[in-house]
């Protein structure tokens, strides 16, 4: 694996380079995986993605594995001890506003697939449910939001979800293969564009 180029951000982490070569960039449009990258890229606001990224296992069962009945099942009252409780037992980002944001955003979320019939065909709607291939050189080049991102970001807002910034949304949109984002030099740029 070593010969191939990659992206220069998957280069300085064994972890980070398994999920660049694996995940980053590849069309999905499960449910559970799009709630899963909302609620981690909501975390890594203001952190480095390794931060969130080691902590994977950790998010996964603090948050009953992204069910979302199994998170809008609790109520106001028992969710500040939900809260406590993952700030205690799990090792995920310390941010109550953040954890309780999960929680908010899976009942925004059940609103949205009642409306559309599932989270991606909300979601991907803002690419034409197709994913837009970026054709960059350099890491440089690659844009922190865009007007796409920004507009989902509004939608995901007017909606009742919280930490769903452009940015954030730049960067989910990446993550869950809204759009191309591998440098062309990378080998992922053609490979991810394969069905």
């Amino acid at each position: 694996m070593s010969e191939k180029t990659v992206c220069a951000w998957a280069m300085k982490q064994p972890l980070e380079r398994e999920y660049h070569d694996a995940e980053w960039g590849r069309v999905n449009k499960c449910d559970k995986y799009l709630f899963e990258f909302l609620t981690l890229e909501g975390s890594q606001a203001g952190l480095s993605w390794y931060t969130v990224l080691k902590r994977r296992d950790a998010y996964r069962t603090a948050f009953e594995h992204y069910d979302l009945d199994k998170l809008t099942a609790y109520d106001d009252a028992d969710l500040d001890e939900r809260v406590e409780q993952i700030v205690e037992q799990f090792d995920v980002i310390k941010h109550r506003g953040k954890i309780r944001s999960v929680f908010q955003n899976a009942r925004a979320a059940k609103v949205l697939i009642g409306e559309y019939g599932s989270l991606a065909e909300a979601l991907w709607q803002f690419v034409d449910h197709q994913p837009v291939i970026n054709h960059w050189q350099a890491m440089s080049e690659v844009p922190a939001s865009t007007d796409t991102s920004k507009a989902l970001s509004r939608f995901l807002k007017k909606h009742g979800f919280t930490f769903v910034g452009e940015t954030i949304c730049y960067a989910f949109m990446q993550a869950v293969g809204m759009v191309n984002d591998h440098l062309v030099t990378c080998y992922c740029h053609r490979e991810v564009q394969q069905p």
